[in-house]
């Protein structure tokens, strides 16, 4: 897929990404502001323009599906997302199926309670309601469409960390409960972590790794998702036993121009193994690595990733 704005000189913000989502699985999709990441959340959608490629579930042109739209999405800030003239009833009655609203104050009822809030809400407004239970009904509207695939894009980042992970419980519950496919946009990985069963890490509009959450995580194999983890807050640095020798550089260096991405590999103006430390190495000045990418472990979109992987240990644990 390739999501681009403006002409000749404007910005293509997703370029060139192939992303699954397995029936009945979470996806996290991970990389830090303005990787591209919601960009491809909207357009998965239809909020925003797809430039090539398609958007397929089943093998189907989602654009070519009924009317009802098997994909929904949660938003990032609950404040936004919900009209606030309109009750909490009528937010969710408008997301409802037009052939099954003859029913629509038990259907509300029944989604309320499956966010656990009580039914007697549908009378108020979202002024009167807090960031959380805000978003428990965004997660509720979300759901009144029988969605085959929800798209989560930073759910808990406008919330206050009381109740963040309430809410993700709550999410993680709810896609287990009704066997929802899921890709769970978020910068945090401890959350991503918690709720994933794979992940995949997005830089300047390209996934540059992507393999089941507890590989990636313990033994990540692009630089990129390797600085991710060293940039992780305090409390859980400590668990990754970053290799003593290797040059930390460049991680904490600008990104690239997104309207001017360098060539051959996106990262070598920031890559801690490229060539700006190892001259030698100027291959990744000229040659995309994301063409062999998937011949390599993690598809991961570096030369020498295979040469350079540091061994990780995480312990285990499931909390958020």
């Amino acid at each position: 897929m390739r999501v681009r704005y403006g002409g000749r000189r404007g910005l293509t913000a997703v370029d060139g990404v192939d992303l699954r989502v397995p029936s009945g699985k979470v996806v996290g999709l991970v990389g830090e502001s303005g990787s591209g990441k919601s960009t491809l959340a909207r357009a998965a959608v239809g909020l925003s323009p797809v430039s090539a490629g398609r958007v397929l579930l089943g093998g189907v042109d989602v654009r070519r599906l009924p009317r009802r739209r098997p994909l929904q999405m949660v938003f990032q800030d609950p404040y936004s997302s919900l009209d606030p003239r309109m009750s909490i009833g009528e937010s969710i009655t408008e997301a409802i199926p037009r052939g099954r609203r003859r029913g629509a104050a038990a259907e509300i009822a029944r989604l309320l309670e499956l966010v656990n809030l009580d039914p007697d809400r549908a009378g108020q407004r979202p002024g009167q309601l807090s960031g959380g239970q805000r978003q428990r009904v965004a997660l509720a509207r979300a759901l009144a469409g029988r969605p085959e695939v929800l798209i989560a894009d930073e759910i808990t980042s406008a919330l206050d960390v009381s109740v963040q992970g309430a809410v993700l419980n709550l999410v993680r519950s709810v896609q287990r409960q009704l066997g929802l496919s899921m890709l769970f946009i978020s910068h945090n990985l401890a959350v991503v972590r918690y709720l994933s069963d794979f992940v995949a890490v997005m830089y300047l509009g390209r996934i540059v790794e992507f393999g089941p959450a507890a590989q990636v995580l313990a033994d990540p194999q692009h630089p990129y998702t390797r600085d991710l983890l060293a940039a992780a807050p305090s409390a859980h640095r400590s668990l990754f036993d970053v290799r003593a020798d290797e040059p930390a550089v460049l991680a904490d260096a600008e990104p690239a121009d997104p309207h001017h991405p360098p060539g051959g590999c996106r990262y070598h103006t920031r890559c801690p193994i490229g060539p700006l430390v190892r001259t030698e190495r100027d291959l990744c000045l000229r040659a995309d690595p994301a063409e062999a990418a998937p011949s390599r472990r993690h598809a991961a979109a570096c030369h020498f990733s295979e040469d350079e992987t540091p061994g990780l240990v995480i312990p285990g644990g499931t909390g958020a």
